[in-house]
């Protein structure tokens, strides 16, 4: 069953060059997506995985950004799957790309997924391990951001889909680095980790992730970027940075990982 149409609301991207239904409740898409999608290196002609592609905002800015691609998005949920679904033909003459959506658990793949690989798995991950916190009243939202599957599994299912040298990009809590890059093995190489500070001098909040499979790279730790201008939040208005306020009101690319 899908979400009642005065449940949802239609919320602009990239200054109103995509459209995109979601949930007035639940989990909601924020700037993560729109970061990750930012830091996929993608080429024209080439395709993509999104394991919990949510109602499809990431897919939809990676295509938007790169033109002629082929994306697939795997989401548990049934009424975000269709939202996905949705959020895709709407924005189709901007994406002009070819969209995919399954629901499914990324740990049970639909058979003809199990037979395709891709050039990139992409992935925002639920943020938060349910051991260490309380689990969210609305369903959309726990099933969101409380962890059901580890992060080993997701990563598992990312690099069983890729290419040889494909790249797997992911998006996730600062705190969870170190367990994301534990529940990393040898089939996975060339490991860059960018940090997303929220301000100058400020600890980093989120990262971003990417490892490409059988790569055989060094490990890289780069140089914060910086979210927010300032040193604190003083007018009631956003604040980004001009690099940051690129990716999030033009789609542009965030040119780490080329």
């Amino acid at each position: 069953m899908g979400f009642d149409r005065s449940t949802l609301t239609r919320d602009q991207f990239f200054s109103g060059r995509l459209n995109i239904l979601q949930p007035k409740h639940g989990y909601r898409a924020g700037v993560d997506p729109v970061i990750l999608a930012a830091c996929v290196n993608m080429q024209p002609g080439q395709t993509a995985l999104e394991l919990g592609s949510g109602v499809g905002v990431a897919s939809v800015c990676l295509a938007a950004r790169v033109k002629g691609v082929a994306i697939t998005g795997v989401e548990v949920q049934q009424n975000y799957y269709g939202l996905a679904q949705q959020n895709a033909e709407y924005n189709g003459d901007e994406c002009a790309s070819e969209f995919r959506f399954y629901c499914a658990d990324i740990s049970a793949l639909p058979a003809a997924l199990m037979q395709q690989n891709f050039d990139h798995v992409f992935a925002n991950p639920p943020y938060f391990n349910r051991k260490n916190g309380k689990s969210a009243q609305d369903t959309g939202r726990e099933i969101g951001r409380g962890e059901n599957l580890s992060l080993a599994v997701w990563i598992d299912v990312a690099v069983r889909r890729l290419k040889p040298l494909g790249y797997m990009t992911i998006i996730i809590d600062a705190a969870r680095l170190r367990e994301l890059l534990a529940a990393m093995d040898s089939r996975l190489g060339g490991v860059k980790v960018l940090p997303f500070a929220p301000r100058q001098h400020r600890a980093a909040k989120l990262v971003v992730v990417q490892a490409r499979k059988t790569g055989r790279g060094a490990f890289q730790l780069m140089a914060p970027v910086v979210m927010h201008q300032g040193a604190a939040h003083t007018v009631d208005q956003d604040s980004y940075t001009d690099e940051i306020s690129a990716v999030l009101r033009h789609g542009a690319k965030l040119d780490y990982f080329s």
